[in-house]
């Protein structure tokens, strides 16, 4: 299927991650021009050059969400570059603060706040309504399982991928009528390689990972790519009737089971 990205510009936040360079690569292949943005801007070198040594068309940007300033500059650096941004995917944010209540450490439920929501809607409240005056824009958003069902011990982390859901939904009721979508992906743990492994041969790897795996209906974990092969279909002509929709990237994991 051709999902009609030739001539569109795609922004991917945190692109030099895992599944954001999975992102990268994948909306590259469906022929989209892709700036790949994170605060490491030497890894997002590393995926844009990736991306133009098979053939693709990239660019790398290094940008702290955080800084509202500089969020703005490079916007505008991006618009000056690309004539401006079609396609939006906000993926970039922490996983690592750990703790029940009473225990996470105050700063780290600030910093998954300022990464996750804030950082998100900074970049966002840049791209978005020059999307709706085009006419034409997919925002997609990056939650969890952790988002829609909350997750032991990650208090921050939960409660901003939950935040994300009312996030993308708004912004679907606001772009709708401006021919611009907005969805929300919620992926379970996706950890390359190892979704190939069978779950005891995880064990020694991430005992917890091999539970989850275990639980998982589809009996393994996911991969990367199979995130980015659903951001690419709701970044498409295709999916321009989906909007303000939660999909689930589980495998099942998510669904309840006797």
């Amino acid at each position: 299927m051709e999902f009609g990205l030739d001539d569109r510009t795609a922004l991917v936040t945190g692109g030099a991650g895992r599944i954001g360079s999975a992102d990268c690569h994948v909306l590259a292949e469906e022929g989209a021009e892709v700036v790949v943005l994170d605060v490491n801007e030497e890894g997002a070198r590393e995926v844009a050059d990736e991306i133009e040594a098979d053939g693709g068309d990239a660019m790398a940007v290094g940008c702290d969400l955080t800084d509202r300033d500089e969020v703005a500059d490079t916007v505008e650096a991006v618009r000056e570059e690309t004539g401006g941004v079609d396609v939006l995917v906000n993926n970039a944010g922490m996983v690592d603060a750990v703790g029940r209540v009473g225990d996470l450490d105050d700063d780290l439920w600030d910093r998954d706040m300022e990464i996750n929501l804030t950082g998100t809607y900074n970049i966002t409240e840049r791209i978005f309504p020059a999307m709706c005056d085009r006419g034409w824009g997919r925002v997609i958003s990056m939650s969890s399982v952790a988002g829609t069902h909350g997750g032991f011990g990650q208090l921050s982390y939960s409660t901003t991928k939950s935040g994300l859901v009312g996030f993308g939904k708004t912004l679907a009721l606001e772009g709708a009528p401006e021919g611009v979508t907005s969805n929300i992906i919620a992926p379970s743990i996706v950890v390359g390689q190892l979704a190939e492994m069978d779950p005891d041969d995880i064990e020694d790897v991430n005992p917890h990972w091999a539970d989850i795996a275990r639980a998982t209906p589809a009996g393994h974990l996911g991969r990367e790519e199979d995130v980015a092969n659903l951001v690419a279909y709701l970044a498409s002509e295709q999916a321009g009737f989906v909007t303000g929709q939660v999909v689930g990237v589980t495998g099942g994991v998510d669904l309840f089971t006797y």
